[in-house]
This record gives C-alpha cells, sequence and structure tokens, in this order.
C-alpha cells in the first residue's frame, strides 16, 4: 500500500503540513523534528511523489548530463562527480550520450526537454551550433562543459588547453623528442585547436620547426585512434613522442605501439591528456595533462543550479581552470 504524507502524519503526531516541509527540509523545521520523521518516512517505506512535488513547485529536480563519449572514462568520471553534487543539492542527474554526433546531441536535447529536466550540462559535439539554437529557443538553463563556441557566448567551463598542450609539448622535447607526432581531435572541436596552439608554442620556443604532416586530427571515439595508428606505423615511423588528445588516445596508440613491437617509453615516449589515472588505476602508468575534474563537476552544478533559480549573478559564466602536468612511465 502507498505510504501518504497523512500515515506518517498519524505515526509521528506531527501535522501533514510538518511532515510535508520536513521531508522537503525546510530551513522553519526544527532539526530533531525533521529527523524523527524522516526515520519513520524511511521505516514506512515512503517514497516522494516527484510528479506532484513538480507541478506544484514547476520543478522536476532534475538535470540532464549529455555526454560526447560514454565509452571515454573521461565522462564516467565527470558525471560521477556531477551526480555526488547533484545529490546534495536535492537533485537527480539524468544521462544521455551523443558519440560525438551532432544528430544524436540534438535528439538527446529534445529527449531531455521532453522530460521535463529543468537544466542541462552539456559536453558539446560541436559539428554546428544547431544544438545551441535549440538550447536558446527553449530557454532552458545550460552550462558548456570542456568545449565553447567562439562565435556564441554561452555559460561554459573549459580548461586552458593551450597551456595544456604547450606542457605536454614541452616534456617530450625536454626527454628528446625533436619529432612529435599530434595526435588531435577534429579541428571542428575548440579544444583540439588550442591544443594545437599549445603544440606549436612549445615547437617554436624550443627552436624545432613545425611540420604539418605530424599532425594527425581524426575522430577520438573509442577504436578509431588503434586502428589508425597501426596504419601510421606501417607508413612511416620517423618520430619519436606522441601527444594525444586524450589518455584514451594515448592508450589505444601504446596498444598498437607494442603490438609492432615499439616500446614505451625506450622507443617512443608518450604523453596523454585528462588524466584519467587520478581516479582509475590502470596498469600502465601514462604520463598526462591533468585538469580539475571535480571542481569542474562541482561548479557546473553550481551554475546550473543558480540559473534554474534565477539567482546567477552574471549573465554568463565563462571560466577557465588551469592544466599541469602529471609526469609517470610512459615519458
Amino acid at each position: 500500500m502507498k505510504i501518504r504524507l497523512k500515515d506518517i502524519a498519524l505515526k509521528t503526531g506531527f501535522s501533514i503540513n510538518t511532515v510535508s516541509r520536513a521531508l522537503q527540509n525546510k530551513d522553519d523545521i526544527a532539526k530533531e523534528t525533521r529527523v524523527t520523521i524522516l526515520n519513520v518516512a524511511q521505516e514506512m517505506g515512503y517514497i516522494p511523489n516527484g510528479l506532484a512535488s513538480g507541478l506544484r513547485s514547476g520543478l522536476t529536480r532534475t538535470i540532464a548530463v549529455i555526454l560526447s563519449d560514454v565509452a571515454n572514462p573521461f565522462f564516467a568520471i565527470m558525471t560521477r562527480f556531477i551526480e555526488i553534487s547533484a545529490r546534495k543539492n536535492n537533485y537527480a542527474v539524468f544521462v544521455l550520450n551523443s558519440g560525438e554526433n551532432q544528430e544524436l546531441e540534438e535528439q538527446a536535447i529534445s529527449i531531455a526537454m521532453n522530460k521535463g529536466v529543468d537544466g542541462i550540462i552539456l559536453f558539446p559535439v560541436q559539428e554546428s551550433n544547431r544544438s545551441l539554437i535549440l538550447l536558446n529557443q527553449a530557454k532552458i538553463p545550460y552550462v558548456l562543459i570542456g568545449r565553447h563556441f567562439e562565435e556564441e557566448r554561452t555559460d561554459y567551463l573549459i580548461t586552458d588547453d593551450v597551456n595544456g598542450g604547450f606542457l605536454a609539448t614541452e616534456h617530450l622535447l625536454s626527454k628528446g623528442s625533436k619529432q612529435i607526432l599530434l595526435l588531435n581531435g577534429p579541428s571542428h572541436l575548440s579544444c583540439a585547436r588550442e591544443r594545437e596552439e599549445g603544440y606549436r608554442r612549445a615547437l617554436a620556443a624550443y627552436g624545432v620547426d613545425y611540420k604539418p604532416e605530424l599532425v594527425i586530427r581524426h575522430e577520438i571515439t573509442h577504436g578509431n585512434t588503434y586502428s589508425l595508428m597501426k596504419q601510421i606505423i606501417l607508413n612511416r615511423c620517423d618520430f619519436t613522442g606522441i601527444f594525444a588528445f586524450s589518455d584514451v588516445v594515448a592508450w589505444e596508440a601504446i596498444y598498437a605501439l607494442q603490438e609492432a613491437g615499439i616500446q614505451v617509453p625506450e622507443q617512443m615516449k608518450v604523453v596523454g591528456y585528462d588524466n584519467i589515472q587520478s581516479q582509475l588505476y590502470y596498469p600502465f602508468p601514462l604520463t598526462t595533462i591533468h585538469i580539475s575534474k571535480e571542481n569542474i563537476a562541482h561548479r557546473a552544478v553550481e551554475i546550473i543550479l543558480k540559473k534554474i533559480k534565477g539567482e546567477a549573478e552574471h549573465e554568463y559564466y565563462e571560466e577557465m581552470f588551469e592544466t599541469t602536468l602529471i609526469v609517470r612511465a610512459s615519458c
């Protein structure tokens, strides 16, 4: 039998209004009263009616998180931190995946809006600005993570990718690698363009010529780098260092290198990006660029809730987080 507020009120001796406000964690209810009511509600198996609450408040207390590649552990880590932060604010997270596909991203946005979410945290595909048009027309609060549109003003949280690209390339140069292969993402990604800019700056700072043939821009979803790297090894292998767009790209490259009998780091030095091993412990320690995933996730939830509640201090939040180099065994 479904437990109602009236049932909890009868058992605790408090009014229905007091029970309701205690279950909503309202500040005007004494702590002891709230604890008593929450304990009794739990014992009785009370399940809040989220739909009814949403109809009263106009909010569903849900946030959609739209990932660009659910197969990449980086996004799983980010989602975990977002969910933890959202839960602390009594919000639930609804996860969708675009697979780095523009059409699927737009579908995901439509699904999220049809579910009545209060806001959207988006890791954008960036093949076009159609998703932004859709979001702006719907007037739904949203925050972008990891990538930003230079020609459009939005709320976004990014990392200092130019500095990250510089640090990664500089480290390889300092280890004696003058011919550095950049396994980059597609040029429509703002973070890929900025990491390449950092790569170029580091080469220039060390007096090394930029060679366009050493810059490979490719699809970064699962499996693409492995097959690409096998072809690169067959056709040429006159480089001694690799700067990879992400840790997943780096690991796939290392897998192909080892299959070909090329040892890392003895014959090939590799630097990744994202520092997935700050949270997941894989057997091959990878030198990488660290970004504060937890801080970015917390800030994204903080901003989206401000936008949902109409409490934003700024018209747009455009924030950049620092990047640092983590040295491990791949160099």
